[in-house]
């Protein structure tokens, strides 16, 4: 039986998603009341003021550019931010919990670095904070962590959870492409920005994996904590030679947790072909979580664009409005404990991939073993691959056994002083436990 006469939203945000959004509740005005028990209405739409935002039909009369317009609103139960970056929203997202409203966000940049803080607030105004959108786009993963696999304790996390540099590198080992000519390639087909820095060098995936792994692993884990690589070094040949060696190459975002320490980086990774993850192509995003109960578990599908996140915001709002309509404040809260240590990339024990130019005679592999071989690295595999007779050089490839993070960058310096090496053409981490 309903107890309310309507729940009503305030929409702070009409971009992409804040559009969807709307035109989300519009077009599904009646299913939704039929879910929630009542009537979900949008009261009013804060738009920035600056001429560019194209209004919703049916939401012409209820724009504003005040955002106190929506926050001090005392009948305004759920305030969406859609607006994205992390200020003002952060302050817009924080002042209406503070308000007493529940609050649904895709913001993934407030979440990573202020997750906590604003959990522990919203547990606090018994009010609910839900960030399902912000990552993974219409992927259920936010709520697994939060509900399905809350009796498990997680120790892994393995994620392709950004679809631009996928896409990328789906191209660049299907179709041989170097780095520049796929990601025109994501720009002209809008996968990629204009400006594609965020995604290429890691730091959208950066901030998923915080909040993943501050779910997975209830401890606080801070976009800063996290070591970031991007894809810009990869060339079309390392994709070729990965092949040769029975891997592919994806851009990883990673977790662990050992004996209470917590260890998390995002970088390229050699994975094997016949890994689950090495088969997830394209703008598709992928997170494999291991638990000790569960097991390994995977959830897959598209990671972003204006409907899977959309659907992801509207099934919070949803799921907030059924709880408001029936008296029920917020759901149980979310355990976040004390700090866990965080481990050092150095201390990372892992295979390695180079591909080096040296001068081609001889003498030069039992320079570079010796190298390796000084810092207790263990050579798995050398390949010759092309030679240059007018400049005497030769291309190798040599992939290790697990060494640690901390001597391989120790003898990649020292490798790079080496006379007979020309040029280190790149370095890539080889991940086996998948």
């Amino acid at each position: 039986m309903s107890s309310r006469n309507e729940v009503v939203i305030g929409l702070m945000g009409l971009g992409v998603v804040g559009s969807g959004v709307a035109q989300g509740l519009l077009d599904k005005a009646r299913t939704i009341t039929n879910q929630v028990g009542c009537p979900v209405n949008i009261k009013k739409v804060l738009m920035r003021d600056d001429g560019r935002t194209r209004p919703v039909p049916g939401y012409e009369t209820r724009l504003t550019t005040n955002a106190e317009d929506i926050l001090s609103a005392p009948d305004i139960d759920i305030v969406i931010e859609l607006m994205g970056g992390e200020d003002p929203a952060y302050q817009y997202i924080r002042r209406a919990l503070s308000l007493g409203k529940h609050v649904v966000t895709a913001n993934k940049e407030v979440i990573a670095k202020h997750s906590a803080e604003l959990i522990a607030l919203a547990q606090e105004k018994e009010r609910d904070l839900r960030f399902e959108a912000s990552v993974g786009g219409g992927i259920p993963l936010i709520a697994p962590f939060r509900r399905d696999l809350a009796a498990n304790d997680l120790s892994a996390l393995h994620a392709i959870i950004n679809g631009t540099t996928n896409y990328i590198l789906t191209r660049m080992g299907n179709d041989g492409l170097d780095f520049s000519a796929a990601l025109q390639q994501a720009q002209q087909f809008g996968y990629a920005e204009a400006d594609p820095t965020n995604d290429v060098e890691g730091k959208d995936a950066v901030y998923k994996l915080a909040i993943m792994a501050t779910l997975a692993f209830h401890t606080p884990i801070y976009p800063d904590d996290i070591y970031r690589e991007g894809i810009t070094r990869l060339a079309a040949r390392d994709f070729r030679y990965a092949k040769e060696l029975g891997f592919t190459i994806k851009l990883l975002a990673i977790a662990r947790r050992e004996n209470g320490v917590v260890q998390a980086r995002v970088h390229p990774v050699f994975v094997p072909q016949d890994a689950i993850l090495a088969k997830v192509d394209g703008v598709f995003n992928a997170v494999q979580v291991e638990g000790d109960l569960v097991g390994k578990v995977l959830f897959y599908g598209r990671g972003a664009g204006s409907l899977p996140t959309s659907s992801a915001v509207l099934a919070d709002v949803i799921n907030i409005a059924q709880r408001i309509n029936h008296g029920v404040n917020y759901e149980p809260r979310i355990v976040i404990d004390a700090r866990k240590s965080i481990k050092s990339m150095s201390d990372l024990e892992t295979r390695y991939y180079f591909r080096m130019s040296v001068a081609d005679r001889y003498g030069v592999l039992a320079e570079i073993a010796k190298t390796f071989g000084d810092h207790l690295i263990s050579i798995s595999s050398v390949l010759q691959k092309e030679s240059d007779e007018r400049t005497r050089t030769a291309e190798i490839v040599i992939t290790t056994h697990p060494a640690r993070e901390a001597a391989v960058q120790q003898a990649l310096r020292e490798l790079q002083a080496l006379p007979v090496v020309r040029e280190i053409g790149n370095f890539v981490r080889m991940e086996a436990q998948l």
